[in-house]
């Protein structure tokens, strides 16, 4: 991602220029567990058979009681916060860092998603710049005394105007301290890369608050993806064979983003039962992208489960999912990319959640014609239906389920962050009868369904909204 800036004499454009260091890591954080799907370099098998057969005749034979299925599908209880992005009544403290104007950024071309799709593609702009225009100044295009300032000026040589530097957590002195010089001598800017190059603590209250009116209410999608998302949820709610109702007499469902794409699955170095031929292909295609920089490797199998850093198989997530009691009637929408193995390998979950739909199940070729093979299109979907489901879960911590958990605890949603450590601890007792296991998942999960957490130092208030983003 790119940010360019343009120097202005108006006081309200100074607030522009720090909305470099603002502007929310939103796209790399959405996108990136949905969107990375490398070109396959080695050929794919059928998925093992299920590990965990015990569970699993457990979780299909079992009674769930309708205190259980009451208590999952309730939503959240008022907690006492309510977003305050607009409460800030005194000029921003940023007015006096720099005195700049965004230009609407660039996104980077990445190899993983193989996705040219632009800012513009994804956001809708004119959203974008209305809800920000009382506190900063935008322009959609550099204006034309700086036609120069390109993409193609900045990637063929070392540019007195591009800061590469700009460290991760970067205070707002630094960018006073390198970026405004750079302003005063060329009267633009630009700073890439930018994930995550402004710290999250020691800031002025007045900047957070512009942080979380940027991520919670200026960042909307395009058009078109809001129309095709509102498809899929009207579709998920009032199928006929949706019998879990809301009070409306719609019906419930839930989201489970399955984070279990290739790179997921090597990057991990974990084992997930595919045998000699699993591994080594893993070990391959892990070296060849990563080149030998993946830590993990240096543990066990045994090791990184007992640490929960493996993450969870569709098999296993879904046996966590009936013991917390969905059955086989819950509505299951899948956000997922390309899950390793394919259809073979989320057949166990398919076989527990029968009524399992995503895009192409529920959506025709031509209503998904404009998102068809764009990675990020496809990831912003997905990521719309979960911003509106009565409760979603990822399979394994990752971006969407960081970007999910704030945004769905700004608008006091229901969302389940499952316990690695218990799980797979769980998971390593081959001996655990369901009632057992399903006791010990329920417990485990009490305090995990979307409770209150307030933000603690250096953590990201895109994640933890509370107190930065909201008041009591």
């Amino acid at each position: 991602m790119k940010f360019q800036y343009l120097q202005t004499q108006s006081q309200r454009a100074a607030f522009a220029g720090i909305f470099v260091i603002l502007l929310p890591n939103f796209f790399p954080n959405l996108f990136d567990p949905l969107g990375r799907a490398y070109p396959s370099m080695f050929s794919e098998w059928n998925a093992p058979s299920p590990k965990h057969i015990h569970l699993l005749e457990g979780a299909l034979h079992q009674q769930i009681s309708e205190k259980q299925q009451s208590d999952i599908w309730s939503p959240l209880a008022n907690q006492g916060w309510k977003p305050c992005v607009d409460s800030a009544t005194v000029p921003f403290a940023v007015a006096k860092i720099l005195n700049a104007t965004l230009v609407i950024p660039h996104l980077e071309v990445n190899p993983v998603w193989q996705d040219s799709s632009s800012f513009t593609d994804i956001f809708d702009v004119d959203h974008f710049i209305e809800v920000l225009k009382n506190e900063v100044s935008i322009v959609k295009e550099v204006p034309s005394k700086y036609s120069w300032s390109t993409r193609e000026y900045y990637g063929t040589g070392i540019r007195p105007t591009r800061i590469k530097t700009a460290p991760v957590h970067a205070s707002a002195n630094w960018y006073l301290e390198n970026v405004l010089p750079m302003l005063n001598s060329h009267g633009i800017a630009a700073i890439a890369p930018f994930s995550h190059r402004l710290a999250f603590d020691n800031l002025p209250e007045e900047i957070q608050l512009l942080r979380c009116k940027v991520n919670f209410e200026a960042l909307v999608f395009v058009p078109h993806i809001r129309t095709l998302g509102d498809t899929l949820l009207q579709r998920l709610r009032t199928s006929p064979t949706t019998k879990t109702k809301g009070e409306n007499g719609n019906g419930k469902f839930i989201v489970l983003h399955l984070r279990f794409d290739k790179d997921m699955a090597a990057h991990s170095a974990c084992d997930f039962g595919g045998g000699k031929a699993e591994k080594l292909a893993l070990a391959k295609y892990r070296q060849v992208i990563w080149q030998g920089r993946v830590v993990k490797t240096q543990f066990s199998n045994e090791e990184l489960r007992h640490q929960g850093r493996c993450p969870l198989t569709p098999e296993e997530i879904g046996l966590a999912l009936r013991a917390l009691g969905f059955n086989s009637d819950t509505r299951l929408y899948l956000a997922s990319h390309k899950v390793y193995g394919g259809e073979a390998r989320i057949s166990t979950l398919r076989k527990m959640f029968p009524l399992m739909e995503d895009k192409k199940s529920i959506a025709s070729e031509k209503e998904r014609a404009q998102v068809e093979g764009k990675a990020s299109l496809l990831a912003a979907v997905d990521y719309y239906v979960s911003m509106h489901t009565d409760i979603f879960i990822s399979a394994s911590p990752g971006n969407m389920h960081n970007a999910m958990l704030g945004y769905r605890a700004y608008r006091n949603m229901k969302t389940i962050r499952p316990n690695m450590v218990l799980l797979s601890q769980l998971f390593l007792n081959g001996t655990m009868e369901w009632s057992e296991f399903q006791q010990a998942v329920e417990n485990g999960h009490k305090n995990r369904q979307g409770q209150i957490r307030v933000r603690k130092e250096t953590q990201s208030i895109y994640t933890y909204p509370i107190p930065d983003c909201m008041c009591h």
